[in-house]
């Protein structure tokens, strides 16, 4: 990997959520002079007043120090250019870059782009998501389409909009049950209230594992583990104040509870820990095999793994929705507990499959990881 990959953050979110607002924030605040934003087009409402006299070339330079620039086609290209053009001087070194992503897409295909592009994925790495939310839709939202469920369950940061229309009790009863709901989607998201006194842009980028600032990995922020550590309190305690959701209790859960009605109930958030090291054959295989066959259901997995072969190196491992970034080895652990720890955002997934798994795995050791290869590789 190069040593010093530019972090991406991609901003979701439903049509009408606010993210051209918070874009031009970005745009217009002098603190985000080193940030390039990459567009869809110029035509958007808050943009077009500033850019339409440029909107004839594809790149902007803003007073702020900015840039802006409109994706022509593919975002491969667009974002391969805009590294060239960095590179030769043409355009200030922008050390942060921001894609908007469109009202309705599922985020995996920018992730994708951004992963597995062999010309990209030395030059930028992805840094974050933010996952813009309306407020007053949130719930019809969630409920009808799958896209805006996989926005919020693979974000860093969740960004609530609109909220300075819900003034009465009802308005705020109906904010806090949004909330809770967010938060038993994705527990190690932050949520931002872009109407608070104190928000801050600033904490939409503080999510990337690589810091920039600093040169080196944030491991233990960016991970997040605690978080997830009580998820099972967390599930049955916010059980208790949505009435939208009917669950068994962990252990007992079954796709048939599944409504397809309402997308979200069959999110789970959990941490996995492993007390022992794992071969790395036996942990390549089973993430191999996981992915292969449970792909599309996980939505975001991220961890540190204790490989036998290297103890004292680990190795972080970064997947949204089957597409797993290279493995990027660290040359030390980050602090003296040397488990492994792994999070989970998966659909219809519970955590018990997920962990019987992983420690199947870890006893079958490195004989029986081969034997699967090569039985796997017979014709």
């Amino acid at each position: 990997m190069n040593s010093n990959p530019i972090p991406v953050t991609l901003l979701t979110g439903f049509l009408g959520s606010g993210k051209t607002t918070l874009l031009t924030r970005v745009l217009q605040d002098p603190r985000f002079g080193d940030t390039a934003v990459v567009v869809n087009e110029f035509g958007e409402v808050g943009l077009d007043g500033m850019l339409v006299e440029h909107s004839h070339d594809q790149l902007v330079e803003m007073t702020s120090g900015c840039l802006c620039c409109t994706i022509r086609g593919d975002i491969r290209e667009t974002l391969h250019s805009l590294h060239g053009r960095r590179e030769q001087g043409d355009i200030p070194a922008f050390n942060r870059l921001v894609v908007e992503s469109t009202g309705l897409a599922d985020p995996a295909p920018v992730i994708h782009t951004l992963m597995t592009d062999p010309r990209l994925a030395h030059l930028f790495m992805l840094g974050g998501v933010v996952a813009t939310v309306d407020a007053l839709t949130a719930e019809f939202s969630l409920a009808h389409h799958t896209e805006s469920v996989k926005q919020v369950a693979v974000a860093d940061r969740i960004v609530l909009t609109k909220t300075d229309m819900m003034k009465d009790a009802d308005s705020r009863a109906s904010l806090g049950k949004l909330r809770e709901r967010l938060r038993r989607f994705n527990p190690g998201a932050v949520i931002l209230d872009r109407n608070d006194l104190d928000f801050d842009l600033r904490h939409l980028f503080d999510t990337s594992l690589y810091d920039p600032e600093t040169k080196g990995f944030e491991v233990q922020r960016w991970l997040n583990a605690e978080a997830y550590r009580d998820d099972e309190h967390s599930h049955h305690h916010h059980h208790g104040h949505d009435h939208h959701h009917h669950h068994h209790h962990h252990g007992h859960e079954h796709d048939h509870d599944y409504d397809v009605n309402r997308h979200g109930d069959g999110i789970r958030a959990f941490s996995l820990v492993l007390d022992q090291p794992i071969d790395i054959m036996a942990f390549t295989v089973a993430l191999e095999l996981l992915i292969a066959n449970q792909g599309a259901d996980l939505l975001r997995v991220k961890g540190i793994v204790n490989l036998t072969e290297k103890p004292g190196k680990p190795v972080v491992i970064h997947g949204v929705q089957h597409i797993f970034h290279e493995p990027i080895w660290l040359d030390a652990w980050p602090d003296s507990d040397r488990r492994s720890k792994i999070v989970f955002i998966t659909r219809n997934i519970a955590k018990e499959t997920i962990e019987r798994f992983f420690q199947a795995w870890q006893i079958v050791g490195k004989e029986r990881a081969m034997a699967v290869l090569g039985a796997e590789a017979t014709p």
